[in-house]
């Protein structure tokens, strides 16, 4: 599994505790910023990574901002894109398995480190269930295709 890894401004100590945590599980990745003290515009790191996502160049991704929301919105934006937005390890582990998240959010502002971290474990190590699932994932993909 190959991840791309970004957060603005307000996600960057969260960003680096999950550097660790894919090194420590072997995960490779490409970490694609800010390295910043300043604020920043989520949208020009989470697009970037959405738009490698979605190309097939990563496999996942996972973004850190404030909330988390302003990264997740800009992320589905992209065709191919299904980024959660997740605070638990319960929705960590269902999004995996019910939507086939291939894209993560999280709020510095709203969670500390160490949830962080067992949440991006749980996706990261969750399967995607298919099944049942996948007719619903599928009408997502056909509406993108639509271009409505």
């Amino acid at each position: 599994m190959k991840v791309a890894i970004a957060s603005d401004h307000g996600g960057v100590n969260i960003r680096e505790e999950l550097k660790n945590l894919l090194e420590e599980i072997g995960i490779e990745y490409e970490d694609f910023g800010c390295e910043c003290g300043v604020s920043v515009d989520y949208p020009d790191y989470a697009l970037p990574v959405a738009k490698k996502v979605a190309a097939g160049e990563f496999d996942r991704g996972i973004l850190v901002c404030g909330t988390g929301i302003g990264m997740s919105i800009a992320a589905n934006k992209v065709n191919g894109i299904r980024c959660a937005l997740v605070h638990d390890v319960f929705s960590a582990k269902a999004t995996r398995q019910h939507n086939d998240s291939n894209m993560l959010a999280m709020g510095e502002r709203v969670i500390g480190a160490g949830l962080a971290r067992e949440i991006a474990k749980t996706w990261l190590t969750t399967e995607y269930e298919a099944g049942r699932h996948a007719n619903r994932v599928e009408k997502i993909t056909e509406y993108e295709k639509s271009g409505q």
